[in-house]
């Protein structure tokens, strides 16, 4: 049974749903996690040669109960500590299902890329630039238009037999509860969503012929269910009689967790995947070309930008290159001078979000040598990723010029300090290292505790606005580093002109087509 008398009252489960393993952790009121509770499962999507990238929706929910269940052993009779559960989830997966709640499809994830036709097809058809000013989104595959559209074409009697479409966290609470509703935070990622009215944009559902009753009905402010199913009610009694909140976002769940919730702070995330997100209050946002915009509730936005290539990139190097040990690897690396080794890299192995979208980029590495050495490979590539961020970082700088302080979260960026360095390097300012390895989790119960006004302490009662990080270490940056890495972001910018924007780029398109497709990997 887990001791839970050492912590302040009362206790939030977090579950939390990713692309490659889901997690149930269990946190108090002044948002410490249980060390002695949680469990994580891990899964892997099965991709298709044409690009696709599937979850079977069913399997996912079993593990999620099973998580669950592992927690709900550990704690024993203090399971009725729990006052409420939050849910983290991932952004922009879609599926199906009938009359009678059950799934039609796959799960598609954000990372299925067969809808590249679909997205070129809407482009030809709307103002990109007006859509993504109303929605946060742009005409991309990892987006609902382009799925909806492709389903539409690609899979006509599947898609007629579907009654509703929704997303993961939706399909979680229709398992659990038999009945669902979709957060802002989960409608604001779809593309269908209008960031400044806070309901669906009806101008795209038009343009796509698509009945807004085919969604999930939106959450009203605050909404939560109790009263679970009764298989799960007899499963788990304790937690049949608390408020659920409605799935959010884990990129808004991890600003959360950082305690990066104002204007002045912006967090940067490398896990898998990477992204850098400023999230604030407001009753309204501007939408700068570059960024992608969503919600992590009815009034607070979160603006940034995402990369394919993160974690997933480090690992595919060391197996690729067979690279030493990781603290190895990581002392090797950082003995080598900034911008040294005479490589560049444009990291787009998972393809391209933000800032260009660029349907048909992939990575490339230039300036190689028979002296290279695969250390210098894995430096170049930790560079090439950082510079991507400094151009996202340029974006939200200008858009959000009070974000000053930069959180590092995300174990494969917490787990390299030498890729920290070179991030505070090629920002140009000092970045923190959170102490908070589970930073979605974390958000997650926070934002349940908040719900119901149980958030304790000096920093927390006041609610998310008042969240601060909790820093282990600032790296602070080299002057004479950053001014270097200034000519290689400009080496970077040439080369991504002509990989992606230049007809040489297109010709190696058609040679060589290759779906972008991010899969997940262990680091």
């Amino acid at each position: 049974m887990a001791d839970v008398f050492r912590q302040e009252l009362p206790l939030a489960l977090a579950l939390d749903v990713g692309t490659s393993s889901c997690r149930a952790g269990v946190y108090d009121a002044l948002g410490r996690r249980l060390a002695d509770v949680g469990e994580q499962i891990a899964y892997m999507p099965t991709f298709t040669s044409d690009g696709g990238a599937e979850l079977d929706p069913d399997v996912l929910v079993t593990k999620v109960a099973a998580a669950i269940d592992r927690v709900a052993a550990q704690m024993g009779l203090t399971l009725t500590s729990i006052a409420a559960v939050g849910i983290s989830a991932f952004w922009h997966s879609l599926l199906g299902v009938d009359t009678a709640g059950n799934a039609v499809t796959p799960l598609y994830l954000w990372m299925d890329a067969r809808s590249r036709g679909a997205a070129e097809e809407l482009r030809h058809e709307l103002d990109e630039a007006r859509v993504h000013a109303r929605t946060g989104c742009v005409l991309h595959w990892s987006y609902w238009p382009a799925k909806l559209r492709w389903l539409r074409e690609a899979h006509a009697d599947t898609y007629r037999a579907v009654d509703r479409w929704l997303s993961f966290g939706e399909y979680l609470a229709l398992k659990l509860f038999g009945r669902t509703s979709v957060s802002t935070s989960m409608a604001s990622a779809t593309g269908l969503f209008d960031q400044h009215t806070g309901a669906w944009d009806h101008t795209m559902l038009a343009a796509l012929e698509f009945d807004p009753a085919r969604l999930a009905p939106l959450a009203a402010p605050g909404e939560s269910w109790i009263g679970l199913r009764p298989e799960f009610a007899t499963r788990w009694p304790p937690l049949s009689r608390v408020p659920w909140l409605p799935a959010v976002g884990d990129g808004a769940c991890s600003n959360v967790g950082a305690g990066c919730t104002t204007r002045t702070r912006a967090a940067l995330m490398i896990g898998t995947s990477g992204a850098m997100r400023v999230l604030w209050r407001a009753a309204d946002v501007e939408i700068p070309w570059g960024a992608w915009c969503y919600h992590a509730d009815d009034s607070h936005f979160v603006l940034g930008g995402a990369l394919d290539d993160g974690g997933s990139l480090f690992a595919w190097l060391r197996q690729t290159l067979r690279l030493p040990a990781l603290e190895e690897a990581e002392a090797a690396v950082a003995a080598i001078e900034p911008d040294a080794h005479g490589l560049t890299v444009f990291p787009a192995w998972g393809g391209e979000r933000s800032p260009g979208w660029a349907d048909d980029a992939r990575g490339a590495i230039v300036g190689m040598r028979f002296h290279t050495t695969p250390v210098e490979i894995l430096r170049a590539a930790l560079e090439g990723v950082a510079l991507r961020f400094g151009a996202i970082d340029a974006i939200l700088r200008q858009a959000v010029p009070e974000a000053q302080e930069i959180v590092a979260t995300g174990g494969a960026l917490l787990h390299s300090p030498a890729w920290l360095q070179i991030m505070a390097d090629v920002l140009g300012r000092p970045v923190g290292a959170s102490e908070e390895l589970e930073a979605s989790s974390r958000g997650a119960a926070l934002l349940a505790l908040a719900s119901i006004n149980k958030l304790a302490g000096d920093k927390l009662a006041g609610g998310i606005d008042r969240l601060e990080p909790i820093i282990e270490r600032v790296y602070e940056p080299i002057a004479a580093h950053t001014a270097r890495y200034r000519a290689a972001a400009a080496r970077q910018a040439h080369l991504y002109e002509v990989l992606v924007r230049s007809p040489l780029g297109a010709k190696l398109a058609e040679v060589a087509p290759a779906p972008a497709v991010h899969v997940p990997m262990s680091i």
